[in-house]
């Protein structure tokens, strides 16, 4: 499903943050990899994600090459990735509804039509009942937050999910919750998953096997 052969990215041309790093995420597995924190985890995920271009190495998606980052990747490509970062409020337009904010990819690629089915669904499974759907971030918690956050990335229906630190501001029932959702939807459509942390404790309970990083960490 996804394929990272010696991945070596940073930012503006300064010195590589993350260097020469490869790891395989095979169709419907779920990959934890456990690092410190600072140690270049979440600009991997980017690279993962389709999200940040790296100085060298490849990234492939079942099998074929990717020759664009951003908005030059092909459509189908970025929506077949669901990403989950580790602050929901950088990551959520302040204006925005919840319901807004978990329909934004299906306005994005033109599925307006599947609008108020999937956003009642997927608000359904993540646990946002009530009125929350109508309140903004700021009328929110973290972890009200976040769950819109996980809808929004399962709403195109991706193969792979990305959860960077997903849970790394959330008490252990909301993280509990999350990772539920996550897992159902796994087993609902085969997803592959490459959960990043620095929990191992949670990340060898919730994945198939964790690798670590950087490789030799204890």
């Amino acid at each position: 499903m996804l394929e990272l052969r010696g991945i070596t990215a940073g930012y503006e041309r300064r010195a590589p943050v993350v260097r020469d790093i490869s790891l395989t995420v095979a169709e419907g597995e779920a990959v934890g990899l456990l690092g410190p924190s600072g140690c270049g985890k979440s600009t991997l995920a980017r690279v993962a994600a389709l999200l940040h271009r790296p100085y060298r190495g490849s990234v492939l998606l079942g099998g074929e090459p990717v020759t664009g980052f951003r908005h030059r990747a092909p459509r189908a490509r970025r929506t077949a990735i669901g990403v989950v970062f580790q602050q929901p409020r950088l990551s959520a337009d302040p204006r925005l509804r919840l319901a807004d904010l978990i329909a934004e990819p299906l306005r994005a690629t033109g599925r307006t039509e599947q609008v108020p089915e999937r956003v009642d669904e997927l608000a359904r499974a993540a646990g946002l009942g009530g009125d929350l759907l109508t309140r903004r971030p700021h009328e929110v918690s973290d972890g009200q937050l976040q769950r819109a956050c996980v809808a929004r990335a399962l709403v195109l229906g991706p193969q792979l999910l990305i959860c960077d630190e997903m849970t790394a501001m959330l008490d252990a029932s909301t993280t509990a919750a999350l990772v539920g959702v996550v897992e159902e939807y796994r087993k609902k459509r085969g997803a592959a998953l490459l959960a990043i942390g620095h929990d191992r404790v949670l990340l060898e309970r919730w994945c198939d096997r964790v690798e670590r990083y950087p490789a030799d960490q204890a």
